[in-house]
């Protein structure tokens, strides 16, 4: 059932691909008028974003090469939950290990959302990090990560500026504003 009350049937459903974080299927929809249609769907295991601040208030963020659009990126540590991930926490830990050398003492839940629902159905986790102690894991073989920080300030110029054009990052920097802004001026 639609929000809107209206109810499509997914009459027919074809494998396309499956591999390790996605499967994609072609389905067969029926509109309440009886039109059919044909569409596109990924089932993708839920995700994790984090925004790691660091003890003088900064927030970490890495540089990685992404190859489906053919340049690096300036984003937030983020990954996809393994099945021995008990819960969206659990894969934070492990993310932010693998790919800063961190784990957090402590973690603050921003939102979770579904981030391409035209088309797939992954629902992302977002926290925040703090209390960051050193604890690297191995990174996943296919990545290739930079570290750095800077302030919020700049972080937030970047999205504005254009140097950050990845929206889960964009999106996780705008939520952790106020709650940061808040904890600094409690200070």
């Amino acid at each position: 059932m639609g929000m809107n009350g209206r109810k499509e049937s997914r009459d027919g459903s074809t494998l396309v691909y499956k591999g390790p974080v996605f499967t994609l299927y072609e389905d067969t929809i029926e509109l309440p008028g009886g039109r059919v249609l044909r569409k596109s769907r990924i089932e993708h295991r839920p995700t994790i974003g984090v925004v790691p601040v660091m003890g003088d208030g900064e927030v970490l963020l890495i540089r990685q090469y992404r190859h489906a659009v053919g340049t690096s990126l300036i984003e937030i540590p983020a990954g996809t939950m393994d099945k021995g991930d008990a819960s969206p926490e659990d894969c934070v830990q492990r993310e932010l290990a693998e790919e800063t050398g961190y784990r957090a003492r402590r973690l603050v839940k921003l939102f979770g959302g579904y981030l391409v629902p035209g088309y797939a159905d992954e629902f992302m986790h977002f926290y925040l990090a703090f209390d960051l102690v050193r604890a690297p894991l191995p990174p996943d073989e296919d990545e290739d990560i930079e570290t750095f920080t800077c302030s919020l300030q700049d972080a937030l110029r970047m999205i504005r500026d254009g140097r950050i054009v990845d929206s889960k990052t964009a999106l996780a920097l705008l939520l952790a504003a106020d709650p940061l802004r808040e904890m600094q001026a409690a200070r």
